[in-house]
């Protein structure tokens, strides 16, 4: 469940809030029954709330918004992708540390 800070990105909405965003979006493609993606999520709404403002972070629930993770060959989970300009511009796989994610949107700022 995404904290206050952190959006909930849908098949729906992605493209408006991801792809056509004007500022680097953090993107957790993640499940409610996987572990390590349970492991990620306080950080992922940490750094939500940290780039606030900077940054747009959000979350995609794989199981739900299947279309959104077959777009972007999701595989395994947690996937932690950032946007710019609506291109991927940088990716992680697994339950990846705070400072590795801040150095990924320091990158794109």
């Amino acid at each position: 469940m995404p904290g206050v800070y952190t959006q909930t990105f849908t098949d729906a909405n992605f493209d408006s809030e991801v792809v056509n965003s004007t500022t680097p979006v953090l993107v957790d493609f993640w499940a409610a029954w996987c572990g390590p993606c349970r492991t990620v999520a306080p950080t992922i709404d940490a750094l939500a709330e940290e780039y606030s403002g900077r940054v747009k972070v959000g979350k995609v629930d794989v199981d739900d918004n299947g279309n959104t993770a077959a777009r972007f060959q999701i595989r395994s989970i947690p996937s932690l992708l950032v946007f710019k300009g609506g291109q991927v511009v940088d990716s992680r796989l697994g339950a990846v540390g705070k400072s590795e994610l801040q150095k990924m949107l320091d990158a794109q700022l």
